[in-house]
């Protein structure tokens, strides 16, 4: 590891801890409907889009009719980009009269994107039209995230009301986190995006000729290049602010189009965690008590840390049989020094881990390096951060309420220990609770784990592993960890565009997505019909780096009783084979 590096790691959590508070505070007010700048503005249009969808904006539901909502509106956006994709060929914004796409890979590609997931089993420049990339895939990514963020709100209701039956209006949740926090931030991020050289245009592919011709595999000159163009940074803008992580291109932010120099990896490595600390804060306003908030974001925060710093000093240290071949791997003047396979030389390693480490945090997926070329214990550190159930930051939304739910096992336990009913924030956490809360923290490795094992055991799923032995395992088990968190990255060496793959792994997201979100809202349901009970000399306090240790060592030992198992023949292994 280098100064310079360590000084990009820290400069990032900086940037990143002080953007928290007047972003949350501001979407704080954006829920409690309490006045705001861009009211004037974007109030008629608020009012207009009620009255167009017959949304009653005053009416609240209980738990069961916002979840039928919540189910109806990603089921009907899931079967709309499906249509799209199989219809494209016939639609217009198409200038390389690209075909439908295949009825397997379109069900993926729905599932994934309805999901927040933003799976990718295709070349998004080969596959996929203008019109399907804006009108299927961009505004999923708008309303997929609105979905996680109206989840979690209806959750803090939960906590925050006292004998209430209803916890809010999903059509208006869902709206006002798109009109007045997603789109603004997103507008302002293409511009900024955009006039640093991202493209945004509908013009057709462009042909160049190359500076010095090459020959290619079968020993013909080529003298000419193919630059897919298109409508990237808008799309770019919302994937990394909504957690989504879909590439406009294959390659995603490690293609110059999407992300073209190392400002601009900064923007997008901010934009991929800005919502969801900033939501931290949101939750401490909105139950009255902002050293909640503060509270969970420092465990967030000190578990990223932790992980960056364990990425980056695997990765710096380099690869060991490379070294083997007589190739210099020290940092120096001239040489970025580290483990570079798989790198792009204008990010190096200290960025290249922090997206790495940042993004699976996150229910993100988008990459700036290919994680399949990490060194063994470099790419366990993803893989991990997903594996801890999405809590460490999470997606826009689900993170927090992920995290949330790991706060209840904690007050739980910690109230088994003194012999005492359990509370959080004045409300007392009983068996129902429990029962919701142990279906969200155990849906995950469940699925995970029996996808994984009829991947290796199916011949359809060994069929597209190409690498051998351990790491071929880890890139199964880094797919299915992908899909069952929402998150969307992979480990490239696994041909995942199969039908085998597509259907199994679009069944794990619709999983991992829904059958965490009805018990989330059922025990916001429940939360909302308990009294406030007042605080006494028993009463865990929640704010405390008493609570952030023992919250932050229940998130890792749920991870690491699940999947250690798994990881010893994965990673770990693949690094003592190194050694």
């Amino acid at each position: 590891m280098t100064a310079n590096g360590l000084m990009q790691v820290a400069l990032y959590l900086v940037i990143l801890i002080a953007a928290a508070r007047p972003l949350g505070t501001f979407m704080a007010r954006v829920y409690e409907g309490k006045p705001i700048l861009l009211d004037r503005v974007l109030g008629p249009v608020e009012r207009l889009i009620y009255r167009a969808g017959g949304v009653r904006p005053d009416a609240e539901m209980n738990w069961k009719v916002y979840a039928f909502a919540v189910l109806l509106f990603n089921g009907v956006g899931l079967l709309v980009v499906y249509v799209l994709q199989r219809v494209q060929g016939s639609l217009p914004l198409n200038p390389q009269d690209l075909p439908g796409v295949t009825s397997h890979s379109s069900f993926n590609t729905a599932v994934s994107f309805a999901s927040n997931t933003n799976w990718q089993g295709y070349s998004g420049e080969v596959t996929m039209s203008y019109l399907t990339q804006m009108l299927a895939l961009t505004v999923q990514n708008f309303v997929s995230a609105a979905t996680g963020m109206a989840v979690l709100v209806a959750l803090i209701r939960g906590i925050a009301r006292r004998s209430a039956g209803t916890i809010g209006n999903f059509w208006v949740d869902m709206v006002r986190s798109t009109l007045y926090i997603l789109l603004p931030l997103s507008i302002i991020l293409t511009l900024g995006l955009v006039s640093q050289g991202v493209v945004q245009t509908f013009d057709n592919y462009k042909t160049v000729h190359l500076l010095q011709p090459m020959t290619d595999a079968e020993g013909n000159t080529i003298t000419e290049q193919l630059l897919a163009l298109g409508p990237a940074a808008s799309q770019i803008a919302i994937k990394q602010l909504g957690t989504n992580g879909g590439g406009f291109f294959n390659v995603n932010s490690a293609h110059p189009f999407e992300n073209p120099n190392p400002f601009t990896n900064l923007l997008e490595m901010l934009s991929i965690l800005l919502i969801p600390a900033a939501l931290c804060y949101t939750f401490g306003k909105m139950v009255g008590d902002t050293r909640q908030g503060w509270a969970i974001l420092a465990a967030m925060t000190i578990m990223l840390t932790v992980m960056i710093m364990g990425a980056y000093a695997a990765e710096a240290q380099g690869n060991p049989r490379i070294g083997e071949l007589g190739v210099d791997q020290t940092a120096d003047d001239t040489n970025p020094g580290g483990n570079m396979e798989g790198k792009e030389v204008r990010f190096g390693v200290a960025n290249s881990t922090i997206w790495a480490t940042t993004t699976t945090a996150a229910s993100n997926g988008s990459v700036n390096s290919m994680h399949d070329s990490y060194t063994p214990l470099g790419g366990l550190v993803p893989l991990f951060m997903m594996q801890m159930s999405e809590t460490i930051f999470g997606g826009v939304g689900s993170g927090l309420y992920g995290m949330l739910a790991f706060v209840i096992v904690s007050v739980f336990i910690a109230g088994l220990m003194v012999g005492r009913t359990p509370e959080y924030l004045g409300k007392k956490i009983e068996a129902y609770e429990i029962k919701m809360v142990s279906i969200v923290i155990l849906i995950m490795p469940l699925i995970v784990l029996v996808g994984t094992a009829v991947a290796v055991l199916s011949d359809d799923g060994k069929a597209t592993i190409y690498n051998p032995e351990a790491h071929g395992f880890s890139e199964v088990l880094y797919a299915f960890t992908s899909a069952g968190n929402n998150n969307g990255s992979a480990f490239a060496g696994l041909g995942a565009n199969t039908e085998f793959y597509n259907t199994a792994l679009g069944f794990a997201m619709l999983l991992a997505r829904y059958w965490i979100i009805v018990p989330i809202l059922a025990l916001a349901g429940s939360l909302a019909n308990k009294k406030i009970v007042p605080v006494g000399a028993g009463t865990l306090p929640t704010h405390t780096p008493l609570f952030v240790v023992l919250l932050l060592g229940i998130v890792i030992l749920v991870g690491v009783l699940s999947f250690i198992p798994a990881l010893a023949l994965g990673p770990i292994v693949e690094h003592l084979m190194t050694l």
